[in-house]
């Protein structure tokens, strides 16, 4: 049966038939499945297929490789992978085999990934270039190495190998960068889900709840909707949210404090990645008011800039410049704007940038700079904005009262011909707003 992933039979071989027109009719191209991972003695990790593996295929087993042939009289698409094997389907669950790879998933031939030593070599006779992911899997670059030197090996006889290995991303990284409309449709359901869940966790929030409690509640809003966790949830409470890849999440949230959030559903294989902060008792200090506002003012600066034709790094800029002047208004810099701009010492405050591109990864492929020169955005991008400011507990060069306080605000936007959609928009994000769901979310829990 074939696996659900959103994308229609249609769409992949349109991915395929890009990646093979630009790779042209010398080269060919093999992509491993991801391995399996061990998570301890003979258990696993939940498998997760490999993000440009299930882009071109959609095929979610592992022990598997597709081979692509640009050109190929008797089938451009092959894929090696496992047989149907009635005694381990008990065990692990249904295979697709050789056959269903063809009949399902569109691939022209299938072998058992058992034959792959003796077939391989053969396929790579005679072309010019091979593309492939070097330096993800370091079993299966010397396994590629090897089927290479098979091939040399004859060369006496008259084959002829490979002359250059070239790294797979440089074409399919720039196609993976532009969302389709099956994709954007994916997206905007894990964004769904992942306000869902951030809604959940604000409504339930109360001085001495543990950060894994929390942490658990947006988990559940994931798997309760057919969703996964997109990467590893951030819960931070108190000085928690100035370790910018907190992973404890096992602090005790205080009254006063507040906890900052950064989490997304993967629905599909399409991640969401969303950080809010919020008080605990459901009021902000002033203090963590003033600097929430600031984050707010700086993130809002940046999405006024998500049009077509804006460079990427100006979407930063226009994040610092907000910060920069909203930290020298509250003593936390001295000097003048342009000499704190000059010398970076913000970053002490603010040290990572203001975005990342978002779809199979949540911190996904594509490059940012197009010949040394900041990438202009276009249509079909879809990234994070996600300013924030971080105060860390030990630092004695600011005032006791700003120590502790850690705040990001993050949403994911679309790119359009018109301008840009916040696919993340409908979650609350003022302050006002904040306070007012958490006040609103107490009311109705004490008249259950």
């Amino acid at each position: 049966m074939r696996v659900l992933t959103g994308i229609s039979a249609g769409e992949y071989r349109s991915r395929r038939r890009q990646l093979m027109d630009a790779v042209g009719s010398d080269g060919i191209i093999v992509l491993p499945a991801a391995p399996e991972r061990v998570r301890s003695h003979d258990t696993h990790y939940p498998y997760r297929q490999d993000s440009n593996f299930h882009y071109l295929l959609g095929f979610g087993e592992p022990q598997a490789v597709l081979v692509m042939l640009p050109g190929r009289r008797h089938g451009e698409v092959i894929v090696f992978c496992r047989e149907r094997d009635a005694e381990r389907e008990m065990w692990d669950g249904p295979r697709a085999g050789t056959a269903g790879v063809v009949s399902l998933y569109g691939a022209d031939d299938a072998y058992p990934i058992e034959d792959i030593d003796e077939i391989l070599p053969g396929l790579l006779e005679g072309r010019s270039r091979v593309y492939y992911p070097f330096g993800c899997d370091a079993q299966f670059d010397r396994q590629l190495m090897g089927w290479i030197n098979q091939v040399r090996a004859q060369v006496r006889h008259g084959a002829r190998p490979p002359h250059e290995l070239v790294e797979l991303g440089s074409l399919l990284h720039e196609q993976r960068l532009f969302k389709s409309d099956a994709e954007i449709t994916l997206m905007r359901h894990a964004a769904r889900l992942s306000v869902q869940a951030h809604r959940a966790a604000m409504a339930m929030v109360r001085p001495g709840m543990a950060e894994y409690v929390l942490q658990a509640e947006i988990e559940r809003v994931f798997r309760a909707n057919d969703g996964w966790p997109a990467y590893g949830s951030i819960v931070g409470a108190g000085s928690n949210a100035c370790v910018l890849h907190y992973v404890a999440n096992n602090a005790v949230a205080a009254d006063g404090e507040l906890v900052l959030i950064d989490a997304g559903a993967e629905y599909r294989g399409y991640a969401a990645d969303i950080t809010r902060t919020f008080p605990v008792n459901g009021r902000f200090s002033p203090e963590q008011r003033q600097l929430y506002d600031l984050v707010e003012r700086a993130q809002a600066a940046a999405i006024a800039l998500a049009r077509p034709g804006t460079p990427w790094d100006a979407l930063h800029a226009a994040a610092v410049e907000v910060l920069v002047d909203g930290l020298l208004s509250l003593g936390l810099l001295e000097g003048t704007h342009a000499e704190v701009l000059a010398s970076g010492s913000y970053r002490r405050f603010y040290p990572h940038k203001s975005g990342h591109w978002l779809g199979l990864d949540v911190h996904d492929v594509g490059s940012y700079r197009i010949e040394e020169q900041s990438r202009l955005l276009e249509p079909g991008m879809v990234f994070t904005i996600e300013p924030g400011l971080y105060i860390r507990p030990d630092d004695k060069g600011v005032d006791a009262r700003w120590r502790g306080i850690g705040i990001r605000t993050e949403d994911n936007l679309l790119i359009t011909e018109a301008g840009h959609e916040n696919l993340t928009g409908a979650l609350e994000r003022s302050a006002e707003a904040v306070e007012g769901f958490i006040a609103e979310a107490r009311r109705e829990a004490r008249n259950e």
